[in-house]
């Protein structure tokens, strides 16, 4: 009997669709024709099944033979795949007697990690190639009788590519994936965090939120574990920590008919409850077979809340800036709020970042003015620390404990003798980037005031490269605020990768550098500007604002970016660096106040997109940088815009200048990260995943998660947009991604995407889904989700959630 072995691998779009007949296939009949024979020769027999369709590529003749010659095997015809792609090696062999072992081995070309091997039916991830690359593969057979024979078959390797069909833009109340793919549902609001927390009831009498999933799911970030559940494995892909923040609450749902209404005093059981569903969660999650779950009793689980007790640490430490009653020394701190973006460091802690904190704390500027220096007012003016009551009323309540102050502290009026004896610093406290050893759940956050003090939307790192000094790229989310640089002052050395005590590796990188803020220049090159004390207009003499010191310069960044000039940018938000070509990528989500008047190279469109009829620019942008000499220590950079969002219908000359179609059009791009290069999807041509937060094109869609595969700064060429009142503005426009851009996942009503990140392998993708049904409350909810996932829910209140994507065919998810 004769027979063959066959490559076959994942789907791809663009090379064949599936026939959907109910018919007999091809397979079941050679499965039905050749199953009971080759049983009953005790010969070894095998027929290859493409996974994307089941189609076979091969099967074996049924010759049979009288004597007991060595085995006939043939290792298949040749075949192609992309990189990423899961490719099945099936080896056949037939003999009288009985086969008793086969194998693949691999014999030229990128080595491959071969699952099942010896089973004649091996599987392996196409790697990274940056060319078509051949790869020669060897079958081996052995009979009863010790004989052998081999066949060898070649793989042909191509650059990775985008792999999926684009999702429908649409309004269902489901997290819609593309065919080919699954999605599921890991870790929820309210989800119990140890094992002695009860199961969320979700009818707003929950309680304990320090021991439970804080609501609004933003950034997440994978930690890998070991078996034994508590140390660090940078490498595994099947047991981890998912670091995760907790931005803000929909109060409407956490409570049982929202909060209470009251003229005075918050209850204080309520106020709790919402400060604790704010900050961070570090909880344990674990794959078994295919199916992933989070571990109720994880030994590493925490939550991190606005009551955690945190250190300061950097140049503001101590400084009289940061003293309060509750910290005389200004070195202690309370808590995390409002927790954006994120980063990672290169020695395997966590960066949380600290954005629209300024809401909370409770300030009536006409009697508190009165009573503060007039540097005092510039400062709490330019960072909006001017709410008469404070977000979600804490500063109200009145404590049973009478020593408490974890609610006088949202009251920042100057109201006693000194900042010792009152909160008026409290806001001082925050705005920073903090950082967490997600393995060590005792260790209290460090705020490294070295990266300045803002809205800080994320705080992502530079490429790691030794003997260089690693850069942190954040960015300002305010309308017309600035992207800021810190590159630190210590030069990077691999051997701190691994250290045993890495927030004092933090230390050593975080507390002592540079901090920079960004011009964008009109001939595509920019400037990065130091905020250093005693240069140029950072001096005590300055006005509007004269600096005392260097924490001064920190702590008030805003002000020091003001005074060098710095360009204002269209809501400065995430940061994302190419892992292949250490690029940084900048989310501007969008601009109401950008005027034909006021445009600039950087941020070119002012214009309309109905129905709304104010003029901005509405759909957002992404811009993009290259350091001068591809090096994060560098001080200038050229930069082009990658991509400009709109909708697919809006003029393609001057608003949808990256001639987006229904297939990848999008508005308000915010969350933004690369794929890990522990894997293809960060190699070569990394993927881009590109999140929104929109409310400019929620008529036609909910938000969404698209996938891209960008090029390179300058790859496009110059563009002069003309916008209202025949205004023009020329700027750089980066080539257009056409299918290189696609959009992957559409979200429930009313939610944000935000936070994604995956396994090292690349074969889990994790996805946070923000404030479902947001518009909605107990009495009216707008959104079932994530209980509507897998069939109508009605009743349901929404939560924010974790999901897990996977690709059928367990392929990298993308490609």
């Amino acid at each position: 009997m004769t027979s063959s072995t066959n490559v076959t691998f994942g789907y791809d779009d663009g090379d064949i669709d599936t026939n959907r007949s109910t018919g007999e296939s091809l397979n079941d009949m050679v499965s039905r024709r050749y199953s009971r024979r080759d049983a009953l020769r005790g010969g070894v027999s095998a027929a290859a099944f493409a996974v994307f369709g089941g189609a076979v590529l091969a099967a074996c003749s049924d010759d049979d033979r009288e004597n007991d010659p060595a085995p006939t095997v043939t290792a298949g015809s040749s075949g192609n795949t992309s990189s990423g792609r899961l490719v099945t090696l099936t080896g056949t062999a037939t003999d009288n007697g009985t086969i008793t072992t086969q194998n693949f081995i691999q014999v030229s070309g990128p080595t491959v990690a071969l699952s099942n091997a010896a089973s004649g039916a091996a599987t392996f991830i196409a790697p990274s190639v940056a060319a078509s690359t051949p790869l020669v593969f060897r079958y081996t057979a052995i009979d009863s009788a010790g004989q052998a024979t081999t066949a060898e078959t070649t793989v042909t390797v191509t650059p990775a590519a985008l792999g999926f069909t684009a999702v429908a833009k649409n309004k269902l109340d489901v997290v819609s994936i593309p065919a080919g793919y699954s999605v599921s549902v890991l870790y929820r609001l309210g989800d119990p965090l140890s094992a002695a927390t009860a199961a969320y009831k979700n009818d707003g009498t929950d309680t304990d939120f320090a021991n439970r999933a804080g609501d609004h799911f933003d950034a997440l970030y994978w930690f890998g574990l070991a078996a034994t559940g508590t140390a660090r494995d940078d490498n595994s892909s099947t047991r981890g920590l998912l670091v995760m923040n907790h931005e803000n609450i929909t109060a409407s749902y956490l409570h049982v008919a929202g909060p209470t209404s009251v003229a005075g005093a918050r209850p204080e059981a309520e106020a709790l409850k919402e400060m604790e569903c704010h900050g961070v969660s570090v909880v344990e999650v674990a794959k078994s077979g295919t199916s992933w779950t989070y571990a109720q009793a994880g030994a590493l689980n925490r939550r991190v809340t606005p009551l955690t007790a945190t250190v300061f640490n950097g140049p503001v430490r101590g400084n009289a800036l940061l003293h309060t009653v509750f910290s005389p020394t200004g070195v202690a701190g309370r808590g995390t709020i409002n927790n954006c973006a994120n980063g990672h460091t290169g020695w395997g802690t966590s960066l949380t970042c600290e954005e629209n904190w300024a809401g909370y704390f409770r300030r009536p500027t006409a009697a508190d003015n009165a009573r503060r220096t007039p540097k005092e007012v510039v400062a709490l003016q330019r960072y909006g620390v001017t709410n008469a009551n404070g977000n979600n009323g804490w500063a109200t309540v009145v404590p049973a404990d009478a020593t408490s102050t974890i609610y006088r502290r949202w009251d920042v009026q100057a109201t006693g003798a000194s900042a010792l004896a009152d909160f008026r610093n409290e806001h001082n406290q925050f705005g920073w980037v903090v950082e967490m050893n997600p393995y060590d759940k005792a260790a209290p956050p460090r705020k490294r005031t070295a990266l300045g003090r803002m809205n800080h939307e994320g705080c992502w790192p530079s490429n790691f490269v030794a003997g260089r000094k690693p850069a942190f790229y954040m960015g300002d989310d305010a309308q017309n605020e600035y992207l800021y640089k810190f590159v630190s002052a210590t030069a990077w050395s691999a051997a701190d990768a691994t250290a045993a005590d890495p927030l004092a590796i933090g230390d050593k990188y975080l507390d002592n550098g540079t901090l920079y803020v960004a011009k964008f220049n009109a001939d595509g090159t920019g400037q990065w500007m130091p905020l250093t004390f005693g240069t140029g207009p950072l001096t005590t003499g300055a006005a509007p604002y004269a600096f005392a010191d260097q924490a001064d310069v920190l702590t008030h960044a805003r002000l020091a970016g003001d005074a060098l000039g710095a360009t204002k940018m269209d809501r400065p938000e995430w940061t994302a660096v190419n892992p292949a070509t250490g690029e940084m990528y900048l989310t501007l989500t969008n601009n109401a106040t950008r005027t034909a008047g006021n445009t600039d190279a950087a941020n070119p469109r002012a214009y309309i997109d109905p129905p709304s009829a104010q003029v901005g620019n509405r759909n957002g942008h992404i811009i993009r940088l290259r350091e001068t000499g591809d090096s994060s220590e560098a001080t200038g950079f050229a930069w082009d815009i990658y991509l400009f969002a709109a909708g697919s219908d809006l003029d393609a000359t001057n608003i949808n200048l990256s001639g987006l179609d229904a297939t990848n059009d999008l508005s308000s791009p915010d969350g933004l990260w690369f794929g890990r290069p522990s894997n293809a999807s960060g190699l070569i041509t990394p993927v881009l995943w590109i999140q929104t937060d929109d409310g400019a094109y929620t008529d036609v869609t909910n938000c969404m998660m698209l996938a891209a595969m960008p090029g390179t700064v300058n790859d496009g060429g110059v563009k002069t947009i003309t916008n209202g009142g025949g205004s023009t503005q020329a700027t750089r426009v980066g080539k257009a991604p056409g299918t290189q851009l696609r959009r992957f996942l559409v979200g429930p009503v009313e939610c944000e995407i935000t936070g994604v990140d995956s396994t090292p392998d690349g074969k889990t993708l994790f996805v946070n889904i923000q404030h479902p049904g947001e518009g909605g409350n107990a009495g009216n909810i707008t959104s079932n989700w994530p209980a509507s996932q897998n069939a109508p829910a009605p009743g349901n209140r929404p939560r924010s959630a974790t999901v897990v994507i996977t690709k059928n065919d367990g392929g990298v998810v993308a490609l």
